[in-house]
């Protein structure tokens, strides 16, 4: 509704030299990569490695200590603020918690940017409200309160606010934490069918090993020692043929050995 899609295959996402920390700690260093159009792009790693920050930096909600972020050619680095209210119209966020307004209803929730950013009828609002929440099965929540919703309706009311937009890109926060694995399942289904039927790109920061393996093309590995990427490819390969241990150790559930 607001962006063009970009053309499958072309780069979306290109970080370059990014340092990033907090204070005068880096978590990350000179960390650089592409997303191209069309991905499930996976951000993985052990606790404390950098992927939220790095998530945080990609959606220009924290600034790098060095480097540079472009989001569909918009540098986020140098962009002002009317360049990135522009700009997050383009993607959408699916927080941890769903980030559900909860005075609101469902639908109320998936109008606010439909209001806020388009000059779409009342009727038309309701027209998107419908589809987007008939996109995630969840027709039925519409007058529903985010209190009345469990875990997995929760993600999923939310999904269908952040693609309200009809956004190019998704950025996913732990999408599966805190959901049984059947639920957990029925969002990796919805994740894979929404990129396959709309072609969005998708950058999902997980530790979920069924998840990755079932959803993402491609993913990055970080790590807390080296402070960036110390691998990059098919999950699946990687789990079979890194010869790196903490990338083999990680994808197939391995403690690592101790002296």
């Amino acid at each position: 509704m607001i962006a063009v899609a970009p053309e499958k295959g072309t780069p979306v996402i290109e970080v370059d030299g990014l340092t990033a920390g907090h204070g005068a700690r880096i978590l990350l260093r000179d960390v650089s990569f592409t997303v191209r159009a069309g991905e499930v792009f996976a951000i993985l790693g052990v606790n404390g490695c950098g992927k939220s920050t790095l998530l945080r930096h990609l959606i220009g909600l924290q600034q790098p200590m060095s480097g540079t972020i472009r989001l569909l050619g918009e540098n986020v680095v140098t962009a002002s603020d009317t360049a990135m209210r522009e700009l997050r119209q383009k993607f959408g966020v699916l927080f941890q918690a769903g980030g559900l307004l909860n005075a609101m209803t469902v639908g109320e929730n998936i109008a606010l940017p439909l209001s806020e950013h388009t000059a779409l009828s009342e009727a038309a609002i309701d027209g998107v409200i419908l589809n987007k929440l008939s996109m995630v099965n969840l027709a039925y929540a519409r007058h529903l309160l985010p209190s009345e919703l469990s875990g997995g309706m929760k993600r999923r009311a939310a999904l269908a606010r952040a693609l309200a937009l009809d956004p190019p890109l998704l950025f996913f926060d732990e999408p599966s934490a805190g959901l049984d694995p059947v639920t957990s399942l029925e969002l990796d289904v919805l994740i894979e069918t929404l990129n396959r039927d709309t072609g969005t790109t998708m950058i999902v920061v997980t530790h979920e090993l069924e998840s990755i393996f079932r959803i993402a093309h491609r993913v990055i590995f970080l790590d807390p020692g080296a402070r960036g990427i110390i691998a990059e490819g098919d999950p699946r390969i990687l789990r079979e043929e890194s010869s790196d241990s903490r990338v083999s150790n990680f994808l197939n559930r391995r403690i690592a050995a101790t002296g």
